[in-house]
């Protein structure tokens, strides 16, 4: 998905971005970038780094010190190479972007006949973000290139602004990824995750609203946009890509998987266990709230290994992927030998660690194995991040058998979608049967909707019901 950090202060500021930026890393790991402003020298100081084999802090530690000046703004990218820096009418300025541009080809079409030309290229094709950047030179004003965006883009898009005198910040016009505002006595900074202020002294002052454009310099604030009314912020951002301790639309991510968890525990008593553990890292606070519902021991049957096997989902290679999943996460044989264990994790999207993760459960001597997930089935791919099935709906363990029982991946799609009807149940017990779980349950949206504890029509959930808003 991607994530990004920018800071307006009133002195030197390289330190704040490097680890405001890196409090964002679990949202991304293709790129990584820094830009700040130097006014003396009067030019953007800035580096790109592959974070494919490594982490953002390796690639940036070294160099800070050519970082100048007080303002400036960075990115984790699962996408381009970002920033890049513009020269246009509007004047000099670094752009980063979290973005989906679902109709990218057509703009990009659009703008060449116009007489724009593209500079950047990733792999071949367009750079997304430059993209962006010419959209916005069709404006006036960045407010009026910014609202440019909003108007053409299908997708998302929120992106930072960096120019000679300020960090300009516009939130996706329906909000669908979060951005917040800290502050601190020399100034203000601005981030997706709210993670990124304790360490670094700031506060958080407050959400970014659903389109609004907001500048940020070191003596102040200044609202360029109102928010829209409308919001349509992912639900995933609490159920899996969210830090525990970041808070979105004063919603925190633990307590949210907590409360998610407790509501499930308590609505399946009948189930008899030992024990409830978390899969590491996103499931953990559910089990916690699902162990305290249910009644039942938390205990860590399942550690994840950090030290050299920090992420799942680096390789391009969906193989290297799975045997990286599967090193990374260790049974521990003692708390598992006997027990009658049960298990929360965050979601299941292509379903292909499943069967060695529960094999391993079974060979380490659990009498049963049980499986519980914080959200409903994902039904549908998403259309608005870069999440569940990037490519096709087929990646999807739900379509594949939805496939097997109707001979069509696209077949009664709202029944399957819907908790407790014959055809949703039948495809739970096809996938419990699959990967030899004892038993198999999801979440329901109402569960979700509850702890999120936001108005379902403010809330995206549409790889779960297709519900869409353009």
């Amino acid at each position: 998905m991607g994530g990004f950090f920018g800071a307006a202060l009133k002195r030197k500021c390289v330190n704040d971005i490097f680890y405001g930026v890196d409090y964002n890393s679990h949202l991304g790991t293709r790129r990584g970038g820094m830009v700040t402003y130097d006014a003396d020298e009067k030019r953007f100081c800035r580096s790109i780094h592959s974070l494919e084999s490594s982490y953002f802090r390796t690639k940036f530690e070294s160099e800070l010190h050519k970082y100048k000046g007080n303002i400036g703004i960075g990115v984790i990218s699962d996408t381009d190479p970002q920033p890049i820096t513009i020269n246009s009418h509007l004047g000099r300025y670094a752009i980063v972007t979290v973005a989906k541009i679902d109709n990218l080809d057509e703009l990009e079409k659009e703008l060449l006949e116009s007489g724009a030309h593209f500079a950047e290229l990733s792999s071949g094709v367009t750079n997304p973000t430059e993209l962006i950047a010419l959209l916005i030179n069709q404006g006036k004003t960045f407010v009026e290139g910014i609202e440019n965006v909003y108007n053409k883009v299908k997708g998302s898009c929120s992106m930072l602004i960096l120019t000679e005198d300020s960090v300009i910040v516009g939130r996706d016009k329906l909000g669908r990824t979060s951005i917040v505002i800290g502050e601190k006595e020399d100034g203000y900074a601005v981030s997706s995750e709210s993670t990124s202020f304790p360490n670094l002294d700031y506060r958080l002052l407050r959400d970014v609203g659903p389109g609004e454009i907001v500048e940020l310099k070191p003596d102040g604030i200044t609202q360029l946009r109102k928010p829209n009314k409308e919001m349509q912020i992912c639900a995933f951002m609490w159920v899996y890509y969210g830090f525990p301790t970041s808070t979105y639309e004063n919603r925190n991510v633990e307590e949210v998987r907590f409360k998610s968890g407790y509501a499930l525990g308590q609505q399946d008593k009948e189930t008899e266990i030992d024990c409830v553990a978390g899969i590491p890292d996103s499931g953990v606070g559910m089990a916690l709230g699902y162990a305290a519902g249910h009644g039942t021991p938390y205990q860590r049957c399942i550690s994840k290994y950090t030290p050299t096997w920090p992420r799942s989902f680096t390789p391009s290679d969906q193989s290297m992927r799975s045997f990286i999943a599967k090193m990374k996460l260790v049974p521990n044989e003692a708390m598992l030998n006997g027990k009658r264990a049960l298990f929360c994790d965050d979601s299941i999207v292509r379903g292909t660690q499943l069967n060695d993760n529960v094999k391993v459960l079974f060979d380490c001597g659990a009498k049963e194995v049980h499986m519980r997930i914080a959200c409903p089935p994902l039904i549908y791919g998403c259309r608005y991040l870069n999440f569940t099935s990037s490519k096709s709906e087929m990646e999807l363990l739900t379509r594949r058998i939805i496939e097997e029982l109707e001979g069509d991946p696209n077949a009664h799609l709202e029944e399957y979608a819907k908790t407790g009807s014959c055809r949703y149940c039948k495809m739970v017990e096809k996938m419990r049967e699959r990967y030899g779980l004892t038993s198999l349950k999801f979440n329901t949206l109402e569960n979700l909707i509850d702890a999120i504890g936001l108005p379902k029509d403010q809330v995206c959930t549409h790889c779960f019901d297709g519900t869409s808003h353009f």
